[in-house]
């Protein structure tokens, strides 16, 4: 798997973050503190804005949705659905994704632009997604200015994958993603330019017990913008 940068992501040293934050528990995560957390914001900063530039490209508007589908009893083992890009596109090709995409001139906001994406990229229908709020922008190395739009998603929702942009549509228990014991944060120094960036390696379970475990290397901007929503959740529940 490489990267735009030609290397591959996975090889490069690794260490555990500095400080002691807990993993966030179980009632931190169900849909109704999830939309009380964002009726009422707590104070604080991201911890991720932007990552050094690559090229001279000029901004660019984006927008992804932060799928949080309530998996579970009543909703109380929400996952968040991700996609793996096919391996031919222009940018981030193969690699972990939100559903999102540039903001259309058609787009009434970053909100309209993610839902839009989504129902593009992987059949979510915009009936099935109640938004919660937006996260702090992120600015990507390829001056990609994105607007993270969290939204709780209906189990009963069917995924159909856009084949052309999508390979693989699945989901990761947002319990592992807000667990700093399962965040890696790498440093990588070429050309003078010191680059740091996150990643949450997750294994998907087997689907029959001839299977093996299939790796779903989360790195890059996904892994700013959830190291991102873990901040955000862990300063609202540390109030």
């Amino acid at each position: 798997m490489k990267s735009s940068l030609g290397f591959d992501p996975r090889d490069i040293p690794w260490t555990h973050p500095l400080g002691e934050w807990p993993a966030l528990p179980r009632e931190c995560l169900m849909a109704n503190q999830l939309k009380r957390v964002f009726e009422n914001p707590p104070q604080w900063t991201p911890e991720v804005k932007r990552e050094p530039a690559v090229g001279q490209r000029p901004p660019q508007e984006a927008a992804v949705l932060i799928p949080i589908v309530l998996r579970g009893d009543q909703g109380t083992e929400p996952h968040i659905l991700l996609t793996q890009r096919t391996l031919h596109l222009s940018s981030h090709a193969g690699q972990i994704a939100f559903p999102g995409g540039k903001v259309d001139a058609e787009d009434a906001s970053a909100e309209d632009a993610a839902l839009r994406e989504a129902e593009e990229e992987v059949g979510l229908a915009p009936q099935f997604v109640n938004i919660l709020g937006t996260m702090p922008n992120y600015v990507t190395g390829t001056a990609f200015h994105i607007t993270p739009v969290v939204g709780l998603v209906s189990p009963d929702h069917v995924v159909t994958p856009n084949a052309f942009e999508v390979a693989a549509v699945f989901e990761v228990p947002l319990s592992f993603l807000m667990n700093p014991a399962n965040h890696r944060l790498h440093e990588w120094e070429r050309d003078g330019v010191k680059r740091q960036w996150y990643s949450m390696p997750y294994f998907e379970p087997p689907t029959s017990s001839t299977d093996q475990p299939v790796e779903r290397f989360i790195w890059g901007a996904t892994a700013g913008m959830i190291r991102n929503f873990y901040r955000f959740l862990l300063a609202a529940n540390s109030l």
